[in-house]
């Protein structure tokens, strides 16, 4: 019995730069507003990458009255105490190498591409904004290369307009079981759904993994694919789980 469905959001709930699909997010809303009355619908909550005004505002949109996980495991919105749970390895030393990081991108990223953009609201790591992709790779290859040399407590993933320096110890996957702490709902009783690389530490350890048409193939791999791409996947993906725990 699937009793939490964790989403992300770039890719998942919408597409970075695109006007997102307002009739599946309205019907993902719809539903999880009825999970309060019916045992099979499942709630929802966020698992993102992003800094936690983006998730709490997407929180919003849906409904969501669970804790939101937000810059993938960094840190915890308990939204019915209004209190901010950071991850206990974010400490002072963790604290200033994370600066040094964010201020070596200032001067050796952002002024060497034009159209990159800084995530500004980010604590505990280092976000990455541009639309070309091609760029993107470049900046993701180049910090790749920083952070294995000098950052080891640190990891390093991708999206087509997005770069994240997160801490290992802060990834998804933690950032799930942190939650699942938070809420006694256990891993398996928790559904999933991610589209890149720094979902796939949450895709494998949740009882049921799924992955938007619009995944990355290592995605795909460890996940059930949808048909529909973004919000239209997770609201089928939605729809499979209620009819799932029906079924049980």
């Amino acid at each position: 019995m699937i009793k939490l469905f964790v989403l992300d959001i770039d890719g998942c709930i919408s597409m970075p730069f695109e006007t997102p699909s307002w009739d599946s997010i309205t019907s993902i809303r719809a539903l999880n507003e009825q999970s309060n009355v019916d045992a099979a619908i499942p709630p929802i909550t966020i698992c993102s990458g992003r800094p936690l005004p983006y998730v709490e505002a997407v929180g919003q949109w849906l409904g969501v009255y669970h804790p939101l996980v937000f810059e993938s495991g960094g840190g915890i919105y308990d939204t019915d105490a209004n209190i901010v749970h950071w991850t206990p390895e974010f400490n002072e030393s963790v604290q200033n190498a994370v600066k040094n990081l964010k201020d070596w991108v200032q001067t050796e990223i952002v002024k060497k591409y034009p159209g990159t953009l800084p995530e500004f609201a980010k604590q505990t790591d280092v976000g990455i904004i541009h639309k070309d992709e091609s760029v993107i790779i470049e900046i993701y290859n180049a910090l790749k290369n920083k952070v294995n040399q000098e950052y080891p407590f640190m990891e390093v993933h991708r999206t087509e307009i997005s770069v994240n320096c997160i801490l290992t110890s802060a990834n998804k996957g933690n950032g799930l079981k942190r939650l699942s702490e938070m809420t006694g709902v256990s891993l398996k009783e928790m559904a999933y759904i991610g589209d890149s690389s720094g979902d796939i530490p949450a895709l494998k350890i949740a009882g049921m993994p799924f992955a938007p048409s619009n995944a990355t193939s290592a995605v795909k791999e460890v996940s059930e694919t949808m048909q529909g791409k973004a919000a239209d996947g997770v609201l089928e993906a939605y729809r499979h789980i209620i009819e799932r725990n029906r079924s049980k």
